[in-house]
């Protein structure tokens, strides 16, 4: 019988479907461009291919394309699938359904039977997957957990490696993830969630030249229809923020993650324009009004009703920039029925976050302060990586500054993670 590149069995009889499933997979897995029309070829090779049906579907779903996903995952049901196609197609179907916890329950149980699944350890395996967008405490390391557990299985393979050495970095256990990312940036140097990974390492050790000068190095090869080529690109901006470079990450804000031309998915480049443009300001520069406008427009096309907690929350500081108080009263109130209702685990995080923002246009320290405070010591709730997730402490320093409580500030810097990325405000 066929294999994967990880030994798994696969449900055709026919090279040529395997060669380009395997090649589709890893181009998928990698954030290459080019998998939908690889998991073609390979259904064309063999129409009775359920797993290329499936991750065709998945493909789709990356994407951020329901009505494609949905159609894949029908058209997928209609063959005989075998039990890890079918495992694989009911955790793509939860997702689709917006069910991320019977989604996460599921990718659990289908490890437990075949953990080198690698496709379905991708809707977890990064702090947007189903664990880090999850909205529980303690998510980070649950991930890192579940990492660990299943890093046995998979030696030295340079895929999970990226995975395992960022979930390690984002629980402060750098030296062991530096050893990981290493390795497996060694195996496969062109990966781009090795370069992802490297850059929140850099981060995490306050590196920011090393950033730098390793994304500058690294970028130019990277397709811009690769799916982290915006987000790359904030990563080098915030870097260059940080370095006092304010023009040259505006540069790349409009050229790369806050575009026209965009092919990752739409909320990630919601997410990171605002992050930009907020800590821009929290850094001292002046608004744009036309750049948060366009923002706000677009943050409400792409989530127009709240959902998962990451959006949301940058969805809430479009709001508060544009004085949208009637949009954030709306999403507050469908989100505190989420609440009640057991479908939000991040509970009243995000509203507080919202005021948190409206308080701090207004220039009303102290309020923002008090809506802060109770969030701050389960703030990982949000979602996200540490990097996204450090505009709560940058807002609050800020507000600290603007209020002349300095002494709680100093407290607010010292308790900060060891080796923290500095905050540029």
């Amino acid at each position: 019988m066929l294999t994967d590149r990880y030994g798994l069995a696969l449900d055709t009889a026919s090279a040529a479907a395997r060669d380009a499933y395997v090649a589709g997979a890893e181009r998928l897995l990698s954030m290459y461009p080019g998998a939908e029309a690889l998991f073609d070829a390979a259904i064309a090779a063999d129409p009775g291919f359920g797993l290329a049906r499936v991750a065709r579907a998945r493909a789709f779903q990356m994407a951020e394309d329901s009505a494609g996903t949905r159609a894949a995952l029908d058209a997928a049901a209609t063959t005989a699938l075998a039990p890890r196609a079918a495992g694989q197609a009911r955790v793509f179907r939860l997702m689709l359904e917006g069910e991320p916890q019977a989604a996460l329950a599921a990718v659990r149980a289908h490890l437990a039977e075949w953990p080198c699944d690698a496709l379905v350890l991708s809707t977890t395996a990064n702090q947007t997957g189903l664990i880090g967008l999850s909205g529980l405490a303690r998510r980070e390391q649950d991930l890192a957990e579940l990492l660990d557990r299943l890093a046995p299985h998979y030696g030295e393979d340079w895929w999970f490696g990226a995975h395992h050495g960022m979930a390690l970095s984002e629980v402060g256990e750098a030296a062991r993830a530096r050893r990981i990312l290493e390795a497996s940036y060694a195996a496969n140097p062109r990966n781009g969630y090795i370069a992802h990974s490297i850059g929140h390492l850099h981060y995490e050790t306050g590196d920011h030249a090393g950033a730098v000068a390793f994304l500058r190095g690294w970028l130019p090869g990277y397709p811009r229809a690769g799916r982290l080529h915006g987000h790359l690109h904030w990563h080098l901006a915030l870097s260059e923020l940080q370095a006092g470079n304010v023009e040259e990450g505006f540069r790349l804000y409009a050229e790369a993650f806050a575009a026209e031309e965009y092919h990752a998915p739409a909320r990630l480049k919601l997410t990171d324009g605002a992050a930009f443009l907020w800590r821009a300001e929290l850094a001292g520069h002046p608004r744009d009004p036309d750049r948060w406008r366009a923002l706000h427009d677009f943050a409400l096309k792409v989530a127009p009703r709240p959902g998962m907690p990451l959006a949301d929350w940058h969805v809430a500081l479009t709001q508060a920039v544009l004085g949208d108080g009637e949009g954030l009263a709306a999403r507050a109130e469908a989100m505190a029925a989420m609440t009640a209702a057991g479908r939000y685990p991040a509970g009243p995080a995000i509203t507080a976050l919202g005021r948190a923002f409206a308080a701090m246009v207004r220039q009303d320290f102290d309020v923002a302060i008090e809506a802060i405070l109770p969030v701050l010591p389960e703030r990982e709730r949000v979602g996200g990586s540490r990097a996204q997730v450090d505009l709560v402490e940058a807002t609050l320093l800020k507000a600290y500054l603007g209020a002349g409580r300095l002494e709680e500030m100093r407290g607010l810097l010292a308790a900060r993670r060891p080796s923290a990325a500095a905050l540029p405000v």
